[in-house]
């Protein structure tokens, strides 16, 4: 197994990047356009479902991607393109399992932030899935 000091990809470091990257960008656009639900939202469902992902994906591409013949020898891109979309598939059923469960344990709360799940969920899981997969990648290929 990769020592991943050794390698470059640092897991915590890399899950504070995917959660600071999108928040950030999310914040200024909040701020531009003066729109204060992108400006919650940027560190709440952006920033935290990205960093989620990250921690997962990164989790298990460092104890089960490296013995996984299709991850490693896979091209770079086309892993990226993978990862991207499985994760905006499970950033879509987490936004559906988050507004169904509110609905049954909150009926009639209007809660601003639950429409912004179906854009925010599937959108940051592919730019964490995409910021971890490659960078994980890229370290582990100068390994080889």
């Amino acid at each position: 197994m990769r020592n991943p000091a050794k390698s470059g990809f640092v897991l915590w470091r890399e899950v504070i990047m995917a959660y600071l990257s999108p928040a950030i960008m999310a914040s200024i656009g909040g701020w531009i356009t003066a729109d204060n639900g992108l400006q919650i939202g940027a560190f709440t469902t952006i920033g935290g479902t990205s960093a989620f992902i990250a921690a997962l994906l990164g989790r298990w591409l460092q104890s089960r991607g490296v013995h996984k013949s299709w991850v490693t020898r896979t091209p770079h891109f086309a892993l990226v393109a993978v990862m991207g979309m499985t994760m905006a598939v499970i950033g879509l059923l987490a936004a559906w399992l988050t507004t169904e469960l509110l609905v049954i344990f909150a009926p009639g709360e209007a809660l601003a932030w639950l429409g912004r799940v179906w854009i925010d969920f599937p959108l940051s899981a592919i730019i964490a899935s995409t910021l971890i997969t490659w960078r994980w990648r890229s370290s582990n290929h100068k390994m080889e």
